[in-house]
């Protein structure tokens, strides 16, 4: 137990920072549970009863594969030594001189052209294996949302070969292009935990996922309760409360800028959900608890690319778009 504490110990190099690796470890715990249990409850009482144990399934199937995948080939693809300008070497995050290391970001130095250094490798006070673990719960979460456009269209079959092929073909590809030192990141481009790479990504993939695989059929758009909404609240309500190491665990450190993520992320959270209630009360008439889950979740989304840069008050914009649009409603209302 004294090794544990004594500064000279393996356990404890000189580099570790106890509270920056504890509060790492923690937010990575926090985005695992917006996925498991979060959006296994949210995605398995959302959606109508014969489809509850699919949804619920296609969620924590993913959560499963993406780790597997993740420490095999991912991590390294996504935030290793560059192959392309888009994609890092693949390779495995399992040796113990890895994971024991001091964690680095990028994994190579990036240079400009005329040979000076534009960025050196960042050393957060933590070992590697805290990085690789952090890394993974948002590369599963970001499958768990493209699920979301999926629910009652895809059979669990086809969902588990598609998650370690988009995983690989996609994830990585914007991961590494924009937080492992790729193009994208010498572009300037900007991205403080995920807009782009999580949110934009899934969104996309769903959105064409949801096109190729076709519609729900028309009795099923036309009336689509869920089978247990106290459910479909409790899974929001985890899914809100993880976003804190959502967001709150990107300035890798235990530090005001984690701070101010947390505020701002619940600031947005509630704002949106309480305008979307409210544009419900003038449009429809009367509030809607699965309308105020999708304001709850726009303004998550919204503030994640810059929660750690800003304060920020949240306008809503598009909701009652939902039903006007034919595309949209050619394919079929999303429920993710």
């Amino acid at each position: 137990m004294a090794a544990a504490y004594n500064s000279t110990s393996l356990a404890v190099p000189p580099w570790l920072n106890k509270g920056d690796n504890s509060w790492q470890m923690i937010s990575a715990t926090l985005v695992g549970l917006q996925s498991v249990p979060g959006l296994v409850i949210l995605y398995g009482s959302i959606v109508k009863k014969k489809w509850a144990v699919n949804s619920a399934f296609m969620a924590l199937y993913a959560f499963a594969a993406v780790v597997i995948c993740w420490v095999t080939w991912g991590y390294k693809m996504s935030f290793g030594h560059r192959l392309l300008p888009f994609w890092g070497k693949a390779g495995p995050a399992l040796g113990q001189k890895f994971l024991l290391e001091q964690a680095t970001l990028f994994e190579t130095t990036q240079y400009f052209g005329n040979g000076d250094v534009e960025t050196a490798m960042a050393q957060p006070y933590y070992p590697m294996a805290t990085m690789v673990w952090f890394q993974c719960v948002f590369a599963a979460i970001t499958l768990i949302l493209l699920a979301g456009s999926l629910l009652g269209r895809m059979n669990i079959k086809a969902w588990m070969m598609f998650v370690p092929l988009w995983l690989t073909f996609s994830y990585t590809v914007g991961a590494f292009s924009l937080w492992g030192g790729g193009f994208l990141f010498h572009w300037g481009v900007m991205d403080y935990s995920g807009g782009y790479v999580i949110h934009l990504s899934s969104g996309i993939a769903g959105f064409t996922a949801a096109y190729w695989v076709g519609p729900r059929s028309r009795k099923d758009r036309e009336r689509f309760p869920p089978n247990n909404v106290i459910l479909t609240l409790a899974g929001a309500g985890l899914l809100w409360m993880g976003w804190a190491g959502f967001n709150g665990g990107d300035p890798y450190a235990a530090n005001i800028d984690s701070s101010m993520a947390v505020l701002n992320t619940n600031i947005c959270a509630a704002t949106s959900l309480l305008v979307w209630t409210w544009l419900d009360v003038i449009f429809f008439e009367k509030p809607s608890v699965i309308g105020a889950v999708q304001g709850m979740i726009t303004g998550l989304v919204c503030i994640t690319p810059g929660a750690g840069d800003i304060l920020t008050i949240p306008l809503r914009d598009s909701f009652f778009f939902n039903n006007k649009l034919m595309i949209l409603y050619s394919l079929g209302q999303s429920t993710g």
